[in-house]
């Protein structure tokens, strides 16, 4: 399939093909060819059902940026032959394993790398720079021009209603099994009610939001600085808690949500610091003086939002995130629900660390 999909870029058979990267939901291939390095991606067509939509969206953007900053960089798709942004295939097999296989290829930026897991403070720092300007840029353009391409994908009410039907439909022996851990979230769902204060608040503005932003979604040149975001799939309106607090919940803690002992599971100060001077640096005069106050509360949200769908998913009996071993969502719900406990208790001195830096004299960057 994959001959039939690079033949509608012009390309030749004999390019070499190679896997890229290590996300989880779409599948990429790095292709060197005569005509240079590309970056073919297959669309998760299972997660993302309607792929167009995507492809609207970076456009919308693309032409924005090009127009207003056409200094920034922001890969934008190579269109195929028939000049679309979007490569339909007929079929599918072991290599290409969705049913509606859409493909999109993008220029491979040269002297780029990625990181899966951020190992220093700098890193992290970049990383929250670079989610910061992305929005900054963008602060001029009608965000709810965008299409939802994942409803609902950070609405907390919504995720902690999915949690009490799991607890009313659910699996009994799961529900029994997990008491101490549902006592727990349930005794923490002021953080529902928090969020549901920020999205009456005219003080919070829906922006364009990144929503994905881990550390693997930043290029970085060799001499660790970074380049730009990738992977916009999940570009759509937003409140900036959701990219701050993926960052906050993801690099943080020095093991992943996969780690089983819990004891391993910490808060890092440093790492805390450089996310908000990243950002910071950025959005520092973009965002409202309620939304710096809420900076601390953007990571309690993320953490606490994703033990809920991993304990939802374990009491639905591994419906969705699916499982390698028995209790596999359990335990992440353990791990997050953990994070959240070491992060609450350091919430003081987070408060301060950001209102130090939120501050407007503190604005010299690394």
């Amino acid at each position: 399939m994959l001959d039939q999909v690079l033949s509608a870029y012009g390309f030749s058979p004999d390019c070499e093909i190679i896997p890229h990267g290590s996300g989880l939901i779409n599948r990429t291939w790095r292709i060197r060819s005569p005509k240079g390095d590309f970056i073919l991606q297959q669309i998760n067509s299972e997660v993302f059902t309607d792929p167009a939509m995507i492809a609207d969206n970076i456009e919308q953007v693309a032409s924005y940026l090009s127009t207003h900053f056409p200094d920034a960089i922001f890969p934008r798709p190579v269109l195929s032959l028939k000049g679309q942004p979007l490569v339909r295939a007929a079929g599918h097999d072991a290599t290409t394993p969705y049913n509606d296989a859409w493909f999109r290829l993008y220029p491979f930026i040269g002297d780029s790398v990625t990181i899966d897991v951020a190992d220093t403070p700098s890193q992290a720092y970049e990383a929250a720079r670079k989610f910061g300007e992305f929005t900054r840029l963008l602060s001029g353009f009608p965000a709810h021009n965008l299409h939802q391409t994942l409803p609902g994908f950070h609405d907390l009410s919504r995720r902690y209603r999915d949690f009490r039907k799991a607890l009313d439909e659910g699996s009994a022996l799961r529900i029994r099994r997990s008491g101490q851990l549902i006592s727990y979230l349930e005794s923490q769902n002021i953080i529902v009610s928090e969020y549901e204060e920020i999205r009456a608040n005219k003080e919070f503005q829906s922006r364009v939001t990144h929503h994905d932003t881990k550390i693997s979604n930043v290029l970085f040149d060799p001499q660790g600085k970074g380049i730009c975001v990738i992977d916009l799939d999940t570009m759509m309106p937003g409140y900036f808690i959701s990219d701050v607090g993926d960052m906050l919940r993801t690099y943080l803690s020095p093991v992943s949500e996969e780690e089983k002992d819990l004891t391993l599971i910490t808060v890092r100060e440093s790492y805390f610091q450089a996310i908000v001077e990243g950002y910071m640096q950025e959005m520092r005069d973009e965002l409202t003086a309620t939304e710096k106050e809420a900076f601390v509360y953007a990571g309690a949200f993320m953490m606490y939002m994703q033990a809920l769908r991993f304990l939802t998913d374990y009491l639905n009996d591994d419906i969705y995130y699916g499982r390698r071993y028995e209790d596999h969502n359990y335990v992440r719900a353990l791990n997050q629900s953990m994070l959240l406990r070491r992060y609450n208790e350091l919430s003081p001195r987070l408060k301060a660390i950001t209102r130090q830096v939120a501050a407007p004299s503190s604005s010299t960057p690394r």
